[in-house]
């Protein structure tokens, strides 16, 4: 197999994407003031994939693919204030939100199969 032009154009596009999460991407940059130094904290993951299409009849495979993805989240701070650390997290409003919805669901759910239950109880 030669190697050509758009194969290392790929390869090279795949090195920089994992070469972005990195363990130095988890923790950010430390902002300090009045004493008090915050180190922000992300979750970071990535992951790829690649392969050849189906091969002719009696032929070579005909067709590359691939991909990558990358994302992050913040998850919080650690707070070192007078020598101590201390952890705050991150509030993820929406997953609040969802998982409030989620247990209302749930609840009506299970209210409704009670309720009918206890009208066939009383028949």
């Amino acid at each position: 197999m030669t190697s050509s032009e758009p194969a290392t154009d790929v390869l090279d596009a795949v090195r920089a994407a994992v070469d972005g999460t990195t363990a130095g991407r988890v923790f950010g940059t430390p902002v300090s003031g009045e004493g008090i130094v915050l180190l922000p904290v992300a979750r970071i993951a990535g992951g790829g994939g690649g392969g050849t299409g189906p091969a002719a009849e009696g032929g070579q495979a005909e067709g590359t693919g691939g991909g990558f993805g990358t994302s992050g989240r913040g998850l919080g701070v650690f707070v070192i204030k007078n020598g101590k650390v201390g952890w705050r997290p991150a509030i993820d409003v929406n997953r609040i939100v969802l998982g409030g919805q989620v247990v209302a669901v749930v609840a009506l759910l299970v209210l409704r199969s009670v309720v009918r239950s206890r009208r066939s109880r009383r028949r």
